[in-house]
């Protein structure tokens, strides 16, 4: 098991928590819990229910759609993110590839925390506004006055 100081150095890996001070990252770690699921098992399924979001600690996990890779994730990549903040079904099946330790942060936790502590909402926000002007300029390239 992970003591809150192992699991906030993790946090502060995932970019949606970019801007939170440790002390913020403390208050995530005390609702992230810790998962394992032997290889080949699938930790959610495309169109279920996105209710949490994950961290890998150790090995790998498989994300696709049907037979069709997305990406593998490993070491200390987080996926499933958006089930923070989105109600849709999920858009990707999430398989381990490995045995793998997992964070996982669930979505109705996530929320009473954000509804308690002014400083997460603004910071997770600004990381969300961060990554939605990224992925803009990867849409239309050239263009710096998105989203003004």
């Amino acid at each position: 098991m992970l003591t809150t100081i192992e699991k906030v150095i993790t946090l502060q890996e995932i970019d949606i928590f970019q801007h939170l001070s440790t002390e913020d990252l403390a208050h995530i770690a005390a609702i992230a819990d810790e998962v394992e699921y032997p290889e080949g098992v699938a930790i959610f399924k495309q169109g279920g229910i996105a209710d949490s979001m994950y961290m890998i600690l150790t090995g790998k996990v498989l994300l696709h759609q049907d037979e069709r890779e997305v990406m593998v994730a490993g070491e200390m990549e987080a996926f499933g993110t958006w089930a923070l903040f989105d109600d849709e079904p999920r858009v990707v099946t999430a398989t381990t590839v490995e045995h793998s330790h997992l964070l996982c942060i669930d979505e109705e936790d996530f929320l009473d925390l954000l509804s308690d502590n002014v400083r997460i909402t603004q910071g997770v926000m600004k990381s969300l506004v961060t990554r939605v002007r990224k992925l803009a300029a990867i849409r239309a390239p050239g263009s710096d006055a998105v989203g003004r």
